[in-house]
């Protein structure tokens, strides 16, 4: 069985920093691009970035750019997401999802498998 495993939300002031970790299991996704999405309260989910399947390719949505830094363990079968200078509107519930293919993608629908989630809350 196929499960995703957010970790390391939390509660942080503004201009701190967080560390998400996803953990795959059930199957390897080393040929599969990885991406993280964000869903705000009352808002629809958000592609926030995404990594193809050797790491080569990445890809941000533009209010994260320069802050997250996204990467990824194949042999650990991990992907993480490193977020810098936090700001309040950056408060979501994060998920990570693998693609379908190998490469990046921004449309939620184009990922097969996602993760339970991991709230992330920005203080101002």
């Amino acid at each position: 069985q196929v499960q995703l495993v957010e970790s390391g939300g939390g509660l942080v002031q503004a201009g701190g920093s967080l560390r998400l970790s996803c953990a795959a299991s059930g199957r390897t996704f080393s040929s599969h691009g990885m991406g993280w999405f964000r869903q705000a309260p009352g808002k629809e989910r958000e592609f926030v970035a995404a990594i193809s399947w050797s790491g080569g390719s990445i890809y941000y949505a533009d209010p994260v750019k320069g802050r997250f830094t996204i990467s990824r363990d194949n042999a650990k079968n991990m992907v993480y997401l490193q977020m810098n200078s936090l700001k309040p509107e950056d408060t979501a519930v994060y998920f990570c999802a693998v693609a379908r293919g190998s490469t990046w993608n921004v449309l939620a629908y184009e990922y097969d498998y996602w993760g339970q989630g991991t709230q992330v809350t920005v203080s101002s």
